[in-house]
């Protein structure tokens, strides 16, 4: 190929030792063979590789941690993986209680070189999750209800434009690109190489918890969670899991920024629910707490092929979801990772407004996702075919969908993701990449 621009950082193309395993992503249906990776080390070496993109018309897939969910999303056949994960500086300020991360960094990375220093860093349920791809989908998790979404913390970034030229955003400059960075999804504007964050003090201790019950009562605990979970103190954080019915349980676990002796009394309209196999409730110092919440979930191809939708409950299951949810969980594949998955809303999550971020969907009770996993490569079309069909029984009883938990079974997926900031979603693109350069399976195209 005959470019005016060189590819620096680490390169690997197609057949050069080392590419078999620069084309692993967690999940293994994410499968695709680009022409050359590009590990960046500076942010010279991603301008680099957009201009080397362009002037050999290759698509172009920004790649941070590895975890898209749905294909074509970091990787595209015969293109080039820009790939940020080796870009991993942090920069503590304690006195401005601000943080400078590269966009390389892993979740878990940054809560624990945080946490040893006495702050919060948000996170969500995996420490391998790329910050880049977290941040720019919105970023939900425990800590949400306490300080916001991960997106909500963001102050300022740096980004590559589609010409190769480095962009500062923030409040003061280019304002409306801070905007869209806060919910507006990756792989959209650009590639984006640094992320500036407000940090939050930690305390010195937390309570973490861990509660299972056997799976024929998730019906009991689903309903009870959905009364409690949404309206319990902000500083409580709750996730609820239900299995398979074949080999699964319900587990909820989280977190309460207090003692334990408040955690068990706010704990107690669960825990009194059903017959509990496992309940453990513990206070720990912070930085323990974080590890007790992000055990090591490790990157490389895990062993199940995932198809995952999403969306947010505005008010508790009827029975007729609930139902469906049944349905599905008595189809989904024994002993896999299968299964239905809560996040509790509200508290700082809700006290911003849809408009303010590109971020919508504020107003929820709850969140929720749900996912079947296989094997098997002949098995996928069955259990893409489940999650999608058990999103159309659920529609009635949810809205949105979550950017980060993608699923292209969604048609017309702008305002499913972004609600009513679609339309100014599409004007920010318009302004930054009007050639739509970057583009994926359902990213946001430029306003006309």
């Amino acid at each position: 190929m005959k470019s005016q621009t060189k590819l620096t950082g680490r390169v690997i193309f197609r057949g050069d030792p080392g590419y078999d395993l620069a084309r692993k992503n967690w999940d293994p249906h994410t499968n695709k063979f680009p022409k050359v990776f590009v590990f960046a080390q500076s942010t010279k070496d991603v301008a680099n590789a957009i201009k080397w993109a362009r002037e050999n018309h290759v698509p172009i897939r920004p790649r941070s941690g590895r975890h898209a969910l749905e294909t074509n999303l970091s990787q595209v056949n015969g293109g080039i993986v820009i790939d940020v994960s080796e870009m991993n500086k942090i920069k503590l300020n304690k006195k401005n209680g601000t943080v400078i991360v590269e966009t390389g960094n892993r979740v878990g990375r940054i809560v624990n070189t945080l946490a040893k220093q006495g702050f919060i860093a948000p996170f969500g349920d995996s420490p391998t999750v790329g910050i880049g791809g977290i941040t720019l989908g919105g970023g939900i998790g425990p800590l949400q209800r306490t300080i916001g979404l991960i997106s909500d913390n963001l102050i300022s970034l740096e980004m590559v434009d589609a010409k190769g030229n480095v962009i500062k955003a923030n409040k003061k400059q280019n304002a409306d690109l801070l905007w869209a960075s806060r919910g507006g999804g990756g792989g959209n504007f650009g590639i984006y190489t640094k992320y500036k964050f407000n940090v939050h003090r930690a305390p010195k201790s937390a309570t973490v918890y861990r509660i299972t019950w056997p799976w024929n009562q998730f019906e009991k605990v689903l309903k009870a969670w959905q009364l409690w979970a949404p309206s319990v103190d902000t500083r409580l954080g709750s996730e609820l899991s239900i299995g398979p019915k074949k080999g699964g349980n319900v587990s909820m676990e989280g977190l309460f920024l207090g003692p334990k002796a408040e955690a068990i009394r706010l704990l107690s309209p669960l825990t009194s629910v059903g017959t509990p196999t496992m309940k453990t409730i513990r206070q720990l110092p912070y930085t323990e707490a974080v590890n007790f919440l992000l055990p090591p979930d490790p990157v490389l191809t895990q062993k199940f092929s995932n198809q995952f939708s999403s969306g947010f409950g505005r008010r508790p299951f009827p029975d007729k979801a609930i139902k469906h949810m049944r349905e599905f969980l008595e189809k989904a594949e024994a002993n896999s990772t299968a299964g239905f998955f809560f996040l509790n809303w509200g508290g700082a999550v809700s006290r911003i407004s849809p408009k303010a971020t590109a971020f919508f969907w504020r107003k929820a009770k709850f969140y929720v996702e749900w996912n079947t996993s296989w094997i098997q490569p002949s098995d996928a079309a069955k259990n893409i075919a489940l999650t999608r069909n058990t999103r159309r029984k659920l529609q009635p009883y949810i809205v949105g969908s979550y950017i980060n938990v993608p699923d292209q079974g969604i048609k017309n997926s702008g305002p499913v993701y972004y609600g009513t900031n679609y339309p100014r979603l599409r004007k920010v693109k318009a302004k930054y990449d009007p050639k739509n350069v970057f583009n994926n399976p359902q990213s946001i195209p430029p306003a006309r």
